[in-house]
């Protein structure tokens, strides 16, 4: 507990070269509700989980659209983050009437990084608690971003915010190298497991998340909870089927070690850790 001297004032570095409040409103990100973010050729999915504080409220609202071609999912300070979407939307809005055309992706994330960069540099201002996952279709092709309370700005082909979202990450990172190529259906499918796994153990329904879709000839709209109540049910459907087909392949392949002998064992065990030590 010795940064409270340097943590008074966002402005004020430390002597290893940091800024404690901009780390703070970082921290702020990893304690929100989830939200997930993937994309392919195509089309951009977003998902969010929605936890209220009590079973006598409704919970915050996590996904906002921006325009019919951008989306954002929000991890955080949801006042923050409400907003930062409503400036976008203005941001589009100018625009569009000005150039009569949508607002390019890319162009809206790196004014959206300007405006959270200024508040690291005004000691009369704090930095956004939130961070961003925007998403969005433009004529370079889908695009998904993901804005910090520092300034900075990432694209990625698939990314989750917010806590407990390591477990999704790592979902991520073994599958996003199909994401690219993955139809509409597959892409919102992949970020309902994904969701799941943040839930360490609870049932996902469709009363606890969110899910949004962009794509070509698609606007930016969020799914009805009956639409994801079906999705949610099909792939757990999936997911209980999936392990009996797996051991009859198991079971050949440990027929085939058996004439080959103790290396061939051990090459089918260390298969599925290769992926994780590689991410």
């Amino acid at each position: 507990m010795f940064r409270n001297q340097y943590d008074t004032d966002v402005t004020t570095w430390s002597p290893a070269g940091r800024l404690f409040q901009v780390e703070y409103a970082m921290e702020a990100v990893k304690q929100g509700s989830a939200a997930i973010g993937l994309r392919s050729k195509s089309h951009v999915v977003l998902a969010c989980v929605n936890k209220a504080n009590s079973e006598l409220s409704s919970h915050q609202k996590k996904i906002f659209k921006v325009d019919d071609h951008i989306g954002v999912a929000i991890a955080g300070l949801t006042a923050d983050g409400r907003v930062l979407s409503r400036y976008m939307r203005s941001e589009c809005i100018n625009y569009n009437y000005t150039y009569e055309s949508p607002l390019p992706v890319g162009r809206l994330v790196v004014q959206l990084a300007d405006k959270a960069q200024v508040c690291t540099q005004r000691s009369w201002k704090r930095p956004y608690g939130v961070g961003l996952l925007v998403g969005g279709l433009d004529e370079s092709g889908a695009h998904l971003y993901y804005n910090c309370p520092s300034g900075n700005y990432f694209e990625y082909q698939a990314f989750a915010i917010g806590s407990r979202s390591q477990a999704a990450k790592t979902y991520l990172e073994r599958r996003f190298e199909n994401f690219t190529n993955s139809s509409r259906e597959d892409l919102i499918k992949d970020a309902l497991i994904a969701t799941r796994e943040t839930l360490q153990g609870e049932k996902l329904r469709s009363s606890i998340c969110t899910i949004a879709v962009v794509g070509v000839e698609e606007p930016f709209h969020i799914l009805d909870q009956d639409t994801v109540q079906k999705l949610i049910d099909a792939f757990e459907i999936v997911g209980q089927d999936e392990p009996p087909a797996a051991e009859p392949g198991a079971a050949a392949e440990e027929g085939a070690g058996a004439g080959d002998g103790d290396g061939a064992g051990q090459g089918a065990v260390a298969e599925p850790d290769v992926a994780p030590m590689d991410i």
